[in-house]
């Protein structure tokens, strides 16, 4: 039931949020409902025997093409779990003024206990699938990593869409989050929890909502329990680290930890790989029921794993004062109402965890144009610089440190650009949610401000398509 549960908190969301708009009711229905689902299985010989496997893709919304969504390995996966991510990416993409429509895909496997070659294989066959229905290419749909891939199987797909497409320039752009050696971008692999550090310092920022927690600004000694330490949850925490937070509890599926004074992110992640769990790190506190650690005190929760993991049953016991959403769909509906009746700040999942479709949109845009960014401007801007301090020494007559002199004249290069466009995006979006709050009448809280945003944007589209008046 867990998908279902999931797929109808994404709807009644929505519907909370669609209340407040004025556009045709048409155009809404056309809005919330998934375009096309396609649902695939197929034979692929595992230990010598064959198995069959079950593959899902829907496209959620073609109000813009390409549509744009990860791919999720897991033996739970399911239609209303896909069509749940689908949906959100949907209002995702058009929150973050990213181009795209949403989708999401899901492959019934455990990637945890398949070998390589079977990976491999049903990753191949999968695509290959997709690509014999015309159902991805850089114009189409355009895949990326979920949970339970990463940048080896988005290899995979590329290299099976060449093989179909030989000739085809554009074809590396059919997939987002590829090794930077083939096609890939440099900050892709942090960029989603890098984003979640943006979207706090926003928050942090924000006079009006701070004093309404009762909290001072800035991440700066700020508590922070995390609940997964995979790809998001471990740049996030990472990156809130470095800037002044204290990572007081870590949540994982063997269990917890937890110290008071904050624990270093890289050394429990080094912990984890050397002894394969995160229990026992040094100094720190074993917690046996993971779950129980997002109820202790702190000013952050950061979910950063899978849907479903606030609900009715513990949103009463949760002492966060804010609750970032790095997972999709950490907090269910039933207790979103609590949370927000008393008094918690929910930053939504569909801006805060916005970081990977950004830069998976300048992946796909740099494979369009098939140049690296900064290529052509990088050592011209140095130059410009490296001019400008010479005249400004020669003026003042003073000096500066080859250090200091480095700094002044580094010229932007592909991961600068990747981050300065990630961190506009992010401050962006935040101040139009914020926007709406103030100027919508009745929308009092983050989520539904970023969802009517959304919805307007999605809607605007549907109407300069002259689909409808």
């Amino acid at each position: 039931m867990q998908g279902k549960d999931f797929y109808d908190s994404v709807l009644q969301f929505y519907d909370q949020a669609a209340r407040f708009s004025k556009l045709d009711p048409g155009i809404l229905q056309q809005i919330k409902a998934c375009n096309s689902i396609y649902k695939v299985n197929f034979p692929v010989e595992i230990d010598g025997k064959v198995q069959v496997v079950e593959g899902i893709r829907v496209q959620h919304s073609h109000h813009k093409l390409p549509s744009k969504g990860g791919i999720r390995y897991s033996i739970h996966v399911d239609e209303d779990e896909v069509k749940a991510l689908a949906t959100l990416m949907t209002f995702k993409c058009a929150l973050v003024d990213v181009p795209f429509g949403g989708a999401k895909g899901g492959v019934k496997i455990n990637p945890r206990t398949s070998s390589v070659e079977t990976l491999e294989r049903v990753t191949r066959r999968y695509a290959s699938e997709l690509i014999k229905k015309n159902l991805i290419g850089p114009g189409m749909d355009v895949p990326a990593p979920d949970y339970g891939t990463g940048s080896r199987e988005m290899a995979w797909i590329a290299d099976t869409y060449l093989t179909f497409k030989y000739g085809d320039t554009s074809a590396l752009g059919c997939v987002t989050g590829k090794p930077v050696g083939q096609g890939g971008i440099r900050g892709r692999t942090e960029a989603t929890g890098l984003g979640v550090l943006f979207g706090l310092r926003e928050l942090f920022a924000d006079a009006d909502l701070l004093k309404h927690l009762g909290l001072s600004s800035g991440l700066a000694g700020k508590r922070i329990i995390v609940q997964g330490l995979g790809n998001v949850g471990y740049y996030a925490a990472h990156y809130c680290q470095l800037g002044g937070a204290l990572i007081t509890g870590i949540a994982e599926r063997e269990g917890g930890i937890y110290h008071p004074d904050g624990l270093d992110v890289a050394a429990v992640l080094q912990h984890r790989t050397d002894s394969g769990s995160i229990l026992d790190y040094p100094g720190a506190k074993n917690v046996a029921d993971s779950a129980g650690l997002l109820e202790y005190e702190c000013e952050v929760l950061l979910p950063a794993a899978l849907e479903n993991q606030i609900h009715e049953g513990n949103a009463a016991r949760i002492q966060a004062k804010v609750i970032a959403e790095g997972a999709n769909g950490p907090v269910t509906r039933a207790a979103e109402k609590i949370l927000l009746e008393r008094g918690l700040v929910i930053l939504p999942d569909l801006y805060l965890n916005a970081g990977g479709v950004t830069v998976s949109y300048f992946e796909w845009l740099k494979n369009l144009s098939n140049v690296r960014f900064g290529r052509m401007g990088k050592r011209a801007e140095e130059a410009s610089l490296q001019r400008l301090v010479t005249t400004i020494e020669q003026s003042t007559g003073k000096s500066i440190s080859a250090q200091e002199r480095a700094l002044i004249v580094h010229g932007m290069d592909e991961i600068d650009l990747v981050r300065s466009g990630l961190e506009d995006t992010m401050i962006v979006a935040y101040h139009e949610i914020r926007s709406v709050m103030n100027q919508v009448k009745g929308i009092q809280d983050l989520r539904t401000a970023a969802f009517y945003s959304a919805i307007e944007k999605v809607g605007v589209s549907y109407q300069s398509l002259g689909i409808f008046p």
